[in-house]
């Protein structure tokens, strides 16, 4: 990482004009017109003014590329051709590894075969590719997404991959080859092989970050028996209820809409993206799981589903919603006209009008549930009873508390009914949902506490289960207190995380007791004066922030540099940090070249600045202790306690006068 320049790194993704020390470009990470995206190559770090999202140039690529942090390292290693010493592997994890491997090189092997065939074999021409253009699937789409055609022979791609080395166990554990025991004619028992995918058209499907790791064949023939698709099954690389389609193609496009299209089937995403709309990805041959919903978290909370308009679908789209409410997604909803789905509107109408149709008909949860749930109800009570509790369960799901009340409130006008009504249902509503977790959780403890006792001996203790839910009534949100010294506080964390090192002159003695000149860096002078006059922050962010640098000055430590900051755990902190250390604005050369206006660094003056900061610092903590001196003299009755405070006011009076003496201030 140390060899990287990450504005070399970055500028692979975004386009950066140098600014002064920095470079300035549009975030990836929102739309912006104007520029709020800043890059430091001295410091390492990057920081967005705008959304808040900074790191360093590991934390891009896991942001931006939504790398592992190893894979974020092995992509900055190949870019400066630095090789990496992986951890030595024991012998089950290198036989694991290469199995692995295996299983991800025949994948790539067969999407580029069956790709092949599309483009260049006769049969796949006719049948694969002509299927492909009837659905208006440009030849630059069926690239993009490895779109391919398997030849409808018992056994023509098993023999091919043979041919290239592939054995029949590699095979088998992906899927791409069935086996089966038969018996021949005279008795015994031998092993017949069938191309799992025979006379069907190939969807690949993508990781992250873009290895092929299994496919869903679409058949072309008018079989009835046969299944429409044909899925890879669960391997060592590929997990369904763990995968999306299309996600590879669309995690950019995503990030940058903030918004995710979810849609039915691996037709309508690749239709979807013909069309214009990128962010768009479908569940892998299954439903929508937890997995997946958190997959699309990690690029944005804003989905939209897009569902078939007849009755499987609207279920579908109402166990979707409940799905992402419970993983705390933003949900809107768009229904297409019965029988159509993405895809034949768009082959019907085209992408411009699908585009006016997306934004014309969605809907929140709350207009979408409750206009599918009453138009079977009309004027029946118990029905209506019904609804409302299905709407209140949904909302029940939802993780934030503002957003619930908001919810109800729409709810309530929908339904013509009372929102304390609602709200009392949707108290027993979580109550009954925070009892079944509870339940849950004392569950997986016991098992846990059988098992533990099971394997050691003598027996432990069982486990304490956690405490039962007491209130589920919304608890008020804490307060933030008006903090007077917020400037300076600010002003103090700033100069110890940009000038912390750098070496100030101070007053100070010799060992004969002569006063001198010595030389001490910022954060030795800073972090001393606090502690010994027990001085701390009332904004936490700084005082964890200070801590770091307390701790490196005790113990002799490295002071915290942007490296630290930029990978710390608390993203609060993170961003406060970076915040602090990326300064958007810069006196513009023009004075000192037109004017002849000189423009000192900030280091001229540092020594000034930093006395000035922690005198006024002072001065305003005086000031917080003598409005509590005068409070507490209003309220005091008895004498002696009075002559204490009387005293304690004379103390902080006359400290405060020579502190502001100090600052060349009139003290009133």
């Amino acid at each position: 990482m140390d060899a990287s320049r990450i504005e070399e790194v970055i500028g692979e993704f975004v386009s950066l004009k140098k600014r002064g020390a920095n470079h300035i470009g549009c975030c990836p990470f929102h739309n912006e017109k104007t520029p709020s995206f800043y890059v430091s190559p001295s410091k390492g770090i990057y920081k967005c003014f705008g959304c808040g999202k900074s790191g360093n140039v590991v934390g891009f690529l896991m942001d931006h590329e939504h790398y592992t942090y190893p894979e974020a390292l092995r992509w900055l290693a190949s870019k400066y051709n630095i090789e990496v010493e992986e951890e030595q592997l024991t012998e089950e994890q290198k036989e694991r590894q290469n199995e692995r491997d295996a299983l991800f090189h025949v994948s790539e092997f067969a999407q580029k075969y069956f790709a092949d065939l599309l483009f260049n074999n006769e049969m796949g021409r006719a049948v694969g590719l002509s299927y492909f253009h009837q659905r208006g699937m440009s030849d630059e789409m069926i690239k993009t997404f490895g779109l391919g055609y398997c030849l409808d022979e018992w056994d023509n791609f098993t023999n091919h991959a043979r041919r290239n080395g592939y054995s029949d166990t590699v095979l088998e554990k992906t899927g791409l080859t069935i086996f089966k025991e038969q018996e021949s004619a005279d008795g015994s028992q031998r092993t017949k092989s069938y191309d799992r995918f025979r006379g069907r058209v190939m969807f690949p499907i993508y990781s992250i970050s873009g290895r092929v790791v299994g496919f869903s064949g679409r058949i072309l023939s008018k079989e009835k028996q046969a299944a429409k698709y044909v899925n890879s099954p669960d391997s060592e690389i590929y997990d369904k209820s763990h995968t999306l389609y299309g996600l590879f193609q669309a995690r950019n496009a995503i990030s940058r809409a903030d918004k995710c299209y979810l849609v039915e089937g691996n037709v309508d995403v690749v239709s979807m993206h013909q069309s214009g709309v990128c962010n768009t990805v479908a569940s892998c041959g299954t439903s929508l799981t937890v997995e997946q919903i958190r997959l699309i978290k990690r690029y944005t909370p804003n989905v939209t589903v897009l569902y078939d308009g007849d009755s499987a679908g609207i279920k579908a789209a109402l166990r979707a919603v409940d799905l992402l409410f419970g993983e705390g997604m933003h949900v809107r909803v768009v229904l297409f006209p019965d029988g159509e789905d993405p895809d034949s509107y768009a082959q019907k109408y085209g992408s411009a009008q699908l585009q006016e149709y997306l934004q014309g008909h969605e809907e929140n949860f709350v207009e979408f549930k409750t206009r599918v749930l009453l138009d079977d109800v009309q004027n029946d009570p118990i029905r209506k009873a019904g609804v409302l509790k299905e709407m209140v369960h949904t909302i029940a799901l939802v993780p934030d508390m503002l957003e619930r009340q908001e919810y109800i409130k729409q709810t309530a006008f929908r339904l013509q009914m009372s929102e304390s009504i609602l709200s009392q249902e949707l108290a027993k509503a979580m109550a009954s949902n925070a009892q079944k977790a509870w339940k849950e959780a004392e569950r997986k403890n016991s098992e846990a506490a059988q098992a533990t006792a099971q394997d050691q001996s003598p027996a432990p203790a069982e486990p304490t289960p956690p405490p039962a839910p007491q209130s589920l009534q919304p608890q008020p949100e804490p307060t933030l207190q008006n903090n007077p010294a917020e400037a300076q506080e600010k002003q103090l964390v700033w100069l110890l995380i940009n000038f912390g090192g750098k070496a100030i002159a101070q007053d100070g003695t010799d060992e004969a007791g002569n006063p001198c000149t010595i030389t001490m860096r910022v954060a030795d002078v800073i972090v001393p004066e606090l502690v010994e006059n027990e001085l701390g922050f009332d904004n936490p962010v700084y005082q964890q922030i200070f801590n770091l640098y307390r701790k490196a000055v005790d113990e002799g430590l490295p002071l915290p540099d942007a490296n630290l900051f930029a990978t710390h755990s608390d993203s609060l902190l993170r961003n406060t940090a970076l915040t602090l250390m990326l300064n958007p604005y810069a006196l513009s050369p023009l004075w000192h070249e037109r004017k002849n206006i000189p423009i000192p660094s900030i280091e001229v003056h540092l020594r000034t600045d930093v006395e000035e900061t922690i005198l006024s610092f002072k001065q305003k903590k005086i000031d917080r202790l003598l409005e509590q001196n005068s409070f507490e003299l209003r309220s005091c009755t008895d004498e002696d306690d009075q002559q204490i405070l009387m005293a304690q006011r004379k103390q902080l009076t006359d400290l405060r006068k020579a502190v502001c003496e100090k600052l060349h201030r009139v003290v009133v």
